[in-house]
């Protein structure tokens, strides 16, 4: 399958009346593209959709809705605005958006292969003397190729952001920035099915929140104080800082900083400081062996390194036929700016360069 060559959409929006309004209007806007998307994600189908309709799963929607709910208003009525904008019911949104806290409690025999379910993404990621940089791929399911879109944010606050967003989900379970200099990528990690806790705070959720952070430290403290349900690696880049900090979570609050320096430090889908059981996980393994044989000596050695198709079984740069590399990030701290390459990185062309205030 050919990855769709149309330009990723730049959706700009804001300031808005409330939370609600915002949601309805991004859901108004791509209402075609997040049917579009529903009606193709096997993810969605016949795994998540057949279990929230069972009646196992009803204590755990219902402790997702609350808790969530309860922690974070304004992005509930955001997502429930997507929802009505869309034309799109609210359980279908709200079952896409917590898709990682679901899909372990439903029981083996309504899975598919597991490869289906992982999202994988890489990083690489440098901050010396001569650079400063973080070079991001974003890779997920087939269903997603030609399924997200840009959001560039004013809210009434006076802060602004702009993050790549998966069509139907919040921004940004993927990567963005915002008028702080604060800017983030995220890598999934599986932990292991005892590891996980049910009904706790959706990632979605979270990386929605990281996107109002104010400096580095601001983002830790968001990151650090919700209850997870499942792990997950945030990139955190602060520009006016020129610090870039890796943190791991799991369940129970538990987190885990490494700061990025001279070392290029590079980080697939596995948990590389945070000690926890983990899934075993080939094509993470594969990815990190492969990196650690690349040259990492200048920003297009970090371009290449991310383009890098030289394990054909599990390459870095992914064309398919279930995982697919959506897009390339490169953010450079010094330039103070995120590129965006729809291409193989290597090729050099860009479809989007942003300023970062």
């Amino acid at each position: 399958m050919e990855a769709d060559k149309k330009k990723l959409e730049l959706y700009e929006i804001g300031p808005c009346e409330d939370p609600f309004q915002f949601g309805s209007s991004i859901g108004s806007h791509f209402s075609n593209l997040i049917k579009s998307r529903l009606s193709t994600d096997s993810i969605f189908n016949h795994q998540l959709l057949p279990f929230s309709q069972t009646p196992q799963a009803q204590s755990l929607l219902d402790s997702l809705s609350r808790n969530n709910a309860t922690k974070f208003p304004n992005y509930w009525n955001e997502l429930r605005g997507i929802a009505h904008g869309s034309g799109v019911p609210f359980l279908h949104i709200m079952i896409l958006n917590f898709r990682k806290e679901i899909l372990p409690f439903i029981p083996k025999s309504e899975k598919v292969e597991l490869e289906e379910t992982i999202d994988d993404c890489s990083d690489v990621l440098v901050v010396s003397d001569s650079m400063a940089v973080a070079v991001h791929n974003e890779d997920a399911n087939v269903a997603l190729v030609g399924h997200t879109y840009l959001i560039k944010a004013t809210l009434s606050e006076g802060l602004s952001y702009t993050a790549y967003t998966y069509a139907g989900e919040l921004p940004s379970c993927a990567f963005g920035f915002n008028n702080h200099g604060l800017a983030f990528t995220l890598d999934s990690v599986p932990p292991d099915e005892s590891e996980i806790v049910a009904g706790g705070i959706g990632r979605n959720f979270i990386s929605r929140d990281l996107l109002e952070a104010t400096s580095i430290e601001d983002a830790v403290n968001r990151i650090r104080s919700s209850q997870v349900s499942v792990g997950h690696s945030y990139n955190l880049i602060d520009v006016n800082l020129r610090r870039i900090l890796n943190v791991e979570t799991a369940s129970s609050q538990r987190l885990s900083l490494h700061e990025v320096g001279a070392t290029p430090f590079f980080h697939a889908n596995m948990y590389l400081h945070l000690k926890v059981n983990q899934a075993h996980d080939r094509n993470s393994i594969s990815r990190q062996n492969r990196a650690a044989l690349l040259p990492k000596g200048s920003k297009d050695d970090l371009r290449s390194l991310l383009g890098d198709a030289g394990d054909e079984e599990y390459p870095i740069y992914m064309q398919g036929p279930t995982l697919y590399t959506l897009c390339t990030a490169v953010i450079d701290l010094d330039e103070r700016t995120l590129t965006i390459t729809e291409a193989n990185p290597r090729k050099g062309e860009t479809s989007y360069v942003f300023k970062i205030a």
